[in-house]
């Protein structure tokens, strides 16, 4: 464990750095579980995920030592249960944040966690809760970003990086400085109770808002359109009819025409 001098308050002053293990985010889920003492904003830093983690237990695949795979430990204690999907906005919007001065204004978030540049995928969030009551308790944020690795196999027609996007490599040090700083302002805005501006925020950066696209809903194929999300997250789908229609994770699959 190493303190840094990264320009933040909290996000990132203290770093672990891991050649190789199974998941950041099991890591600190470890931590915690034996009783280990935390700092707020502890990063976990792995060279190599071997067994990283993706919503519905998916498998993020990622080539050792070119991208950024690390997990952000968070006192959420502040923030009701109701309310968590709250810290997906902060931590998507500060990925955002950092990332469109980079590569461009083509830099979203598919809803609800996925990093995209055009129509590939670039990234993404996985954040587990530990909850007390109607509290949450801890939130460990686990993050991978494509940034080097240039060959994806048989996902190269579905994902791209920040090196395949702009042609050179990047600093993985000085990037992950600079994510640690976009999310912490983001996440300060929520502790100040700016709901609002996360909320509007998150909708103008989202992929495909106010589109009209093609979707997998019970069943069958519809066109809709992106109209917003609720209040816990739920994705807001407009049909060719008007009717308005909202959707969890598991009800909805984003067809790529």
């Amino acid at each position: 464990m190493q303190n840094n001098t990264f320009l933040t308050l909290f996000v990132g002053q203290t770093i672990v750095k891991l050649s190789e293990v199974d998941s950041t985010n099991t890591y600190v889920k470890e931590l915690l579980s034996n009783s280990k003492p935390l700092l707020d904003g502890t990063v976990i830093m792995a060279g190599h995920q071997f067994a990283g983690k993706g919503q519905n237990n998916n498998v993020w695949e990622s080539k050792p030592g070119e991208n950024l795979t690390f997990s952000i430990y968070l006192n959420s204690s502040f923030l009701p249960l109701n309310q968590q999907f709250e810290l997906n906005k902060v931590v998507c919007l500060g990925l955002i944040d950092c990332l469109k001065p980079i590569i461009g204004d083509e830099c979203k978030i598919k809803w609800p966690n996925d990093i995209y540049y055009q129509d590939k995928k670039i990234g993404g969030v996985l954040i587990e809760n530990v909850t007390k009551g109607y509290q949450l308790k801890d939130s460990i944020i686990g993050i991978g970003l494509n940034i080097n690795q240039k060959d994806f196999g048989l996902l190269n027609q579905r994902a791209s990086s920040l090196s395949k996007i702009l042609h050179q490599d990047y600093d993985l040090d000085k990037l992950l400085a600079q994510i640690c700083s976009s999310i912490e302002k983001r996440y300060l805005q929520l502790k100040a109770g700016k709901l609002t501006l996360l909320h509007d925020d998150y909708l103008k950066a989202l992929y495909r808002i106010n589109e009209l696209h093609h979707y997998h809903i019970k069943s069958q194929t519809i066109k809709a359109t992106i109209k917003g999300i609720t209040t816990t997250g739920r994705l807001t789908l407009q049909e060719q009819d008007g009717k308005l229609i909202d959707l969890d994770l598991k009800e909805v699959k984003f067809i790529f025409d």
